[in-house]
């Protein structure tokens, strides 16, 4: 099949692309290599189209489009702290952008599975969070993905085929600063002998899920019969932001506490997915528990 990436020389969008060339698709990668880079690429780079090609330019998307199959759509920007000192842009590129995907996708009749974020959520009322529970985001990164969300229900309407899946908080080999979770800061402490450091008192719960789990998620939406709707994607446990500052510490061989500061505005404090329409409707279930994935990117520290 013919399929496209956009944003696949990022973070999540890199390992689609190696799973979807493993598996034998011709794949044109989009990215305007604003956030990705090409050495996420350089193994798969003689195999697949490269197109540095912004997500906001329709009528270039439209050339590389016209002949898809289908589209991962994970070209996004996709950091809360950033969001808020540059809203109109998140709004731009998380939903014009998207929105460009979504009429192309219904003048040329591919599928589209969108990345979307637990953030559309917010602070839910009731634990664990469902799909249909109210989506009420506290920043502006979360409000873009939800307005991109909803204009995804406008156009599924219209019959174009669309799956939202919900990321939770993904970590996994190959992160950056692009995509930087916490996880991502506490390795960046440890490895210079420093503790981590929580943002609020650290009673904030979080669903981290393995990229790799992530990656064969998508794999499974796309060779469904699934054709539309929102699908949580997220590991079956939770964990305080201070038991996995404990949990690395102790993988990392340190004698370290950590250390607090202000909060983040407009941080999620309980984040936890139901993930039963995930395993019903796609036959998915994470297989990486958290202690598992975290050996596997803990550097040695010495």
């Amino acid at each position: 099949m013919n399929i496209v990436v956009t944003g696949g020389a990022g973070f999540i969008g890199s390992h689609i692309t190696n799973e979807l060339v493993s598996k034998g698709h011709a794949v044109t990668v989009v990215d305007n290599l604003r956030r990705g880079n090409l050495e996420n690429l350089k193994k798969i780079r003689d195999k697949i189209d490269f197109q540095e090609i912004d997500i906001l330019d329709y009528d270039k998307l439209k050339t590389v489009m016209k002949n898809a199959d289908g589209v991962f759509h994970q070209a996004a920007l996709g950091s809360v702290e950033e969001s808020w000192k540059h809203p109109e842009e998140y709004h731009c590129v998380n939903v014009v952008g998207t929105e460009n995907i979504f009429k192309l996708a219904k003048q040329f009749g591919f599928k589209v599975l969108f990345s979307s974020s637990a953030s559309v959520y917010g602070n839910p009322k009731k634990i664990p969070i469902k799909e249909n529970f109210e989506r009420k985001p506290t920043n502006p990164y979360g409000t873009s993905k939800l307005k991109a969300e909803q204009a995804a229900e406008r156009f599924s309407k219209q019959g174009v085929k669309i799956i939202c899946l919900r990321y939770f908080n993904v970590y996994g080999i190959g992160q950056n600063k692009n995509y930087a979770g916490v996880i991502l800061k506490f390795i960046e402490n440890l490895v210079q002998h420093k503790p981590p450091l929580i943002h609020g008192d650290g009673s904030q719960v979080r669903n981290f899920i393995f990229l790799d789990d992530v990656v064969e998620a998508n794999m499974l939406a796309f060779e469904s019969s699934v054709d539309d709707g929102f699908i949580n994607i997220a590991s079956s446990d939770s964990i305080s932001i201070t038991e996995l500052a404990k949990m690395m510490i102790r993988l990392s061989g340190l004698d370290l506490k950590s250390v607090y500061d202000d909060p983040i505005q407009g941080d999620i404090e309980i984040s936890h997915a139901d993930i039963n329409l995930a395993r019903e409707l796609l036959g998915w279930t994470p297989k990486t528990s958290l202690e598992e994935g975290l050996r596997k990117i803990l550097p040695k520290i010495n």
